[in-house]
């Protein structure tokens, strides 16, 4: 390797095995990047653009809503996967699927297709979180993956972040909100190859693997609320990940700040894993996951309550620095509960997810009609993670954890 010294080479190799720690992670963070990035938050950040020219907001809540029912389709899809063999073939077409969406909404503005390609997107999007996450915990090689879970998730920080720069940048250079589609789709056509090439198993490890029954033993009462939490957590996530700029644009005198607060989403969400995790670990994930939704519940009300850009502002800091910490905190305790299975029960918790996903944003977009702002949904939506909470708080010490 010309122009390297032995230690760049060593470097370079070692992201290049494909069981590598190092390279796992890196894999995992790029998968997320096309998968959550480019198949779902790329939307967030061009909202406020194609809401100028070329969407209407009730048809940008369906088309957000219709993304999340092809998640929530690839969730399920998630539970019944068989073996190591089938998640990676199902990672790669998902991965894939999330680069091909992307060019066609670069290409064009046919609303069906844009309605078919958004489903289509959203079941690539499960594939490359839910199946490629469960690949990464299955190939990590450590006793304790908690902190590194941490790390991995927080490519849905680097999602945001990454896809709302590239955005930024097309539009400095005086580019249009189709050709951010365009930039974006050919970066993560990249990721995608380098996670394919990782995020695979040996032959060996192919032919030891084994069905993945679904024992319903794993699916106690607190399994129950676990899942019911997270689905609060979708509805959580989806009203701020769907509308936060164009909810911060409507509040008087912060037009054009909701940007910034995108923005802010994706820098506060990259440490926010790692930070919570590393908290998980001391005081317990499900304490963690109390704390977090709280301070969730926090970001929601403040654009009710007020219109200070410097709240607001925070508003972002606080959704980006809880939603992507509780997908790793939900995620993480579910795969270790569900013990070598985890894709079973992770594949579980996430469709209940994907049904508030689906649901956040219709309801969001028809009291924002009928009220003409977005405080009901907001307030709505608050209160449904504040009681998700408190059934978690209730039953804090049901759960011994591994």
């Amino acid at each position: 390797m010309y122009g390297f010294n032995n230690k760049e080479k060593l470097f370079l190799m070692n992201l290049l095995d494909r069981n590598s720690n190092a390279a796992i992670l890196l894999a995992g963070i790029c998968a997320l990047i096309v998968g959550v990035g480019a198949a779902r938050f790329a939307f967030t950040s061009l909202l406020p653009s194609m809401l100028a020219d070329t969407l209407t907001l009730t048809f940008s809540g369906v088309l957000a809503s219709v993304n999340y029912l092809g998640y929530l389709s690839g969730s399920i899809v998630s539970i019944v996967i068989k073996t190591n063999h089938s998640k990676v073939r199902l990672f790669r077409i998902g991965t894939v699927l999330c680069v091909l969406t992307t060019f066609i909404l670069a290409t064009t503005t046919h609303e069906v297709v844009w309605l078919v390609s958004r489903v289509i997107a959203g079941f690539g999007s499960a594939m490359a979180l839910v199946v490629g996450s469960a690949i990464v915990m299955s190939k990590l090689n450590m006793t304790d993956k908690t902190k590194a879970m941490g790390i991995h998730f927080s490519g849905i920080g680097f999602s945001i972040l990454i896809t709302d720069l590239l955005s930024r940048l097309v539009f400095w250079v005086g580019g249009t909100w189709a050709q951010a589609w365009l930039a974006i789709a050919i970066v993560v056509a990249l990721m995608t190859c380098y996670s394919i090439y990782i995020l695979t198993f040996d032959d060996s490890k192919n032919q030891k693997s084994t069905a993945t029954a679904i024992d319903m033993r794993m699916f106690t009462g607190f399994v129950l609320i676990l899942i019911f939490a997270y689905f609060t957590e979708g509805l959580g996530m989806v009203v701020q990940g769907t509308f936060l700029p164009d909810i911060v644009n409507s509040l008087e005198g912060l037009q054009g700040f909701g940007g910034y607060a995108w923005t802010l989403v994706g820098v506060a969400g990259i440490p926010s894993c790692i930070l919570w995790m590393r908290a998980a670990h001391k005081y317990g994930s499900i304490n963690i996951i109390v704390v977090t939704m709280g301070l969730q519940v926090v970001g929601l009300l403040i654009p009710v309550i007020t219109n200070n850009v410097y709240f607001n502002l925070l508003a972002g800091i606080l959704f980006g620095g809880t939603f992507i910490a509780l997908v790793a905190l939900f995620m993480t305790l579910g795969g270790k509960l569900a013990g070598d299975k985890p894709v079973v029960l992770m594949g579980a918790i996430t469709t209940a997810y994907g049904i508030g996903q689906v649901a956040g944003p219709l309801y969001s977009v028809a009291l924002t009609d009928y009220f003409g702002s977005y405080n009901a949904a907001l307030l709505l939506t608050a209160t449904m993670v504040s009681l998700g909470a408190v059934l978690m708080f209730m039953n804090r010490n049901v759960l011994v954890e591994r």
